[in-house]
């Protein structure tokens, strides 16, 4: 007879040593835990990325958010979502217009970006400078997308970490991007790592997003994917 645990990630099916569990299972969850924990804290290597990006043809342009600490992005999640004034300065005078902005920043997991973010691009294959956004929530995305008069913004980000997934990508599409946009206006697509949603898969239900924003004008609960025109 299988056991759960052939069919998740999850901590089922941990088997017992008296009245806790054994040994081995409280060691990996400790481990795990510290993954987790190290992961919200690590920063974001933007230099390093830079090359990266550049080694695959693409410019990149290095920004912030207002939170000027990892301390106090955690405890303001407000700041993470504006651009900082040098950085709004920086992309004014760029004098940047990208119709489809990707936008890159390191959310609760550097780890994630690093890992995940120039691989995914590789099958998205982005055609104008990517903003690299260090300290930033998700709708950070808005409000440079406002500023370079996107049409769409592909924000790419790490996601809070899980005990079995410390290193996840989440992508967030949203048409017209501008201050003051919701959740609710946005589509997302999460769980992007070695053990979780493919790379190719990923990208593929991106471009139907984007393609649809596009033809439709919007994003968020009024659009939805159709079952059977992405493939998983």
């Amino acid at each position: 007879m299988r056991s759960l645990r052939d069919f998740t990630n999850a901590r089922v099916d941990l088997g017992r040593a008296g009245d806790s569990v054994p040994t081995a299972r409280l060691l990996e969850f400790r481990l795990a835990h510290a993954r987790a924990r190290d992961a919200v804290h690590l920063a974001l290597d933007s230099r390093s990325l830079v090359h990266e990006f550049a080694a695959l043809g693409w410019d990149s342009l290095i920004l912030a958010s207002q939170a000027r600490t990892r301390e106090e992005y955690l405890l303001r999640p407000d700041l993470g979502r504006l651009l900082s004034k040098a950085s709004r300065d920086q992309l004014a005078a760029s004098a940047l217009q990208i119709p489809l902005l990707f936008c890159v920043a390191d959310g609760l997991s550097a780890a994630a970006v690093h890992r995940h973010a120039a691989k995914l691009l590789t099958e998205l294959r982005p055609a104008s400078p990517i903003l690299l956004i260090e300290q930033a929530r998700v709708a950070i995305g808005d409000c440079a997308g406002e500023m370079v008069k996107a049409e769409v913004c592909v924000l790419l980000i790490g996601e809070r970490p899980g005990l079995s997934s410390p290193d996840s990508l989440g992508v967030y599409v949203t048409y017209g991007p501008r201050s003051g946009r919701t959740d609710a206006e946005r589509n997302c697509i999460s769980n992007i790592h070695d053990r979780g949603l493919s790379y190719e898969a990923a990208a593929q239900r991106i471009s139907y997003l984007v393609c649809e924003a596009r033809k439709l004008k919007l994003t968020g609960v009024d659009l939805k994917e159709r079952a059977g025109l992405v493939a998983g």
